[in-house]
């Protein structure tokens, strides 16, 4: 039995599938990280922060200021919402909540070229926005592991775009510009998005109520 459609979806075997291998996924990271972590783990409430904060990245995926023709859009803020966790909690459970939003975001809108191109573009884009994780304990940490947070996240994007993407492209596309089109395509809505979040959360009165939030997150 196949696991995609001729679409490029998935069939329910190919949903099975991957749901199966994420739910492994997910325990093999929060395993890792509680092996790495003494034994600390996140706490009741620091869990429902992770949640509301996922629902609403993943509310605002839906609300696009624009969208390209082959993917990807600037949305309100969604990817804030993911780097928001790692710089509240540490880049492990910043990177296991972006994996589990970037298997959402595969059930939202999946496309299958491979399986490798499945994590470039979904579990491992997403997750990397995680790594905010690694400025939590630094100034302007937010902006910081933001930045760096989407900047992975478009190089997954790209790699993808490189190994599976071109291939679908016009016979007429020109063969010099094969290597630069996935990261000027999948930058071009990634800093356009990340240019106006920096912006808005480093306003003084954005940046104080954020940092309210994470006092509230972390105690």
């Amino acid at each position: 039995m196949s696991i995609t459609t001729p679409e490029g979806g998935l069939t329910t075997l190919g949903y099975g599938l991957f749901i199966a291998a994420a739910i492994l996924l997910v325990i093999a990271a929060s395993f890792l990280y509680s092996k790495k972590s003494s034994g600390k783990k996140l706490s009741t409430k620091q869990l429902v922060f992770c949640a509301m904060a996922m629902a609403l990245a993943f509310i605002t995926s839906y609300l696009k200021v624009f969208a390209l023709p082959y993917g990807g859009s600037v949305t309100l803020f969604s990817m804030l919402f993911i780097c928001l966790i790692g710089y509240w909690y540490g880049p492990g459970p910043g990177i296991m909540t972006g994996l589990a939003y970037g298997i959402l975001q595969f059930l939202q809108e999946p496309y299958v070229l491979s399986f490798f191109q499945v994590c470039c573009d979904y579990i491992l884009a997403f997750a990397g926005l995680g790594l905010s994780g690694l400025f939590y304990k630094s100034k302007n940490g937010l902006v910081k592991g933001y930045i760096l947070g989407i900047l992975v996240r478009g190089a997954f994007h790209s790699l993808g775009g490189y190994l599976y993407w071109m291939d679908y492209m016009p016979e007429n596309f020109p063969q010099s510009l094969t290597a630069l089109y996935p990261i000027i395509y999948n930058y071009s809505y990634i800093l356009a998005e990340g240019i106006i979040t920096v912006i808005v959360i480093s306003l003084p009165p954005v940046a104080k109520a954020l940092a309210q939030v994470k006092r509230s997150a972390v105690s």
